[in-house]
């Protein structure tokens, strides 16, 4: 089993969800995240003083899948977060070790 991790624009959020529920991914949890990377913030203009937006708001999704799922998710992913322009974001893949279901006790695959 893998974690897909993903730091996308927010508006992005709606495409992905669709993007991976055709695809019969299901399951995933949502967060509002801030930061930054390469853009490092920008400049912005409020009553006539400029000031530095440091962080951006960015979505996380963060998913558990099997092996064999890694690749499409990731492609569905990528295909449906980008815009071409910087600031897209950053997909993290690392391995599960364990996965329980606290209601029925499932472990493993079941458990996803």
């Amino acid at each position: 089993m893998k974690k897909i991790e993903a730091i996308i624009k927010p508006f992005k959020l709606e495409d992905v969800k669709e993007a991976l529920s055709e695809a019969g991914i299901t399951g995933m949890t949502v967060t509002d995240v801030k930061g930054y990377g390469r853009q490092q913030g920008h400049s912005e203009l409020y009553r006539g003083a400029e000031y530095v937006v440091d962080f951006l708001a960015k979505i996380k999704l963060e998913l558990i899948v099997n092996e064999d799922q890694v690749e499409d998710c990731l492609n569905l992913i990528t295909q449906a977060a980008k815009t071409g322009k910087i600031g897209d974001g950053k997909i993290f893949v690392s391995s599960i070790d364990e996965v329980i279901r606290i209601r029925t006790g499932e472990t493993g695959s079941e458990a996803i």
